[in-house]
């Protein structure tokens, strides 16, 4: 069976629409607190956008090659079927613990720390499941 190249670029589009909800309307205003911006001055906002243009191009095609490794792992190990564990499990030994660390040492409060591994494992367990389904289902 051959990866189904079309599955991975709706998961990394659907990636960068998940990541525009998670960071905007339901968890935009703590994760901005726990970065320290605010969106008081407008022109400070447009700059700030302007520069984090380039960057969502990165992450989108950070993104492609992460799903082209994942559809390779459940193709290569005919996991097809179980598509949506070992995306969960991918998450839960690789992803979610490096989150953490990055969370971990870091100079900010406790509950800081908690806040920031919380928001970002919590979009990438979304992120791996929503993988997990569409890379199982299109084939």
């Amino acid at each position: 069976m051959e990866i189904n190249y079309w599955a991975v670029l709706v998961c990394g589009v659907l990636s960068m629409v998940t990541g525009s909800i998670w960071y905007g309307p339901l968890f935009g205003k703590k994760w901005m607190e726990i970065c320290g911006a605010t969106f008081a001055d407008a022109e400070a906002r447009k700059k700030m956008q302007k520069e984090a243009m380039p960057l969502y191009a990165v992450q989108f095609v950070l993104s492609l090659l992460q799903l082209f490794i994942l559809a390779n792992l459940l193709v290569w190990g005919g996991w097809l079927d179980r598509s949506v564990w070992v995306a969960f499990f991918v998450w839960l030994g690789f992803v979610m613990p490096t989150v953490a660390g990055s969370a971990m040492w870091n100079n900010d409060s406790s509950k800081v720390k908690w806040a920031r591994f919380l928001i970002q494992s919590g979009y990438q367990l979304v992120n791996f499941v929503m993988f997990g389904l569409i890379l199982g289902m299109w084939r």
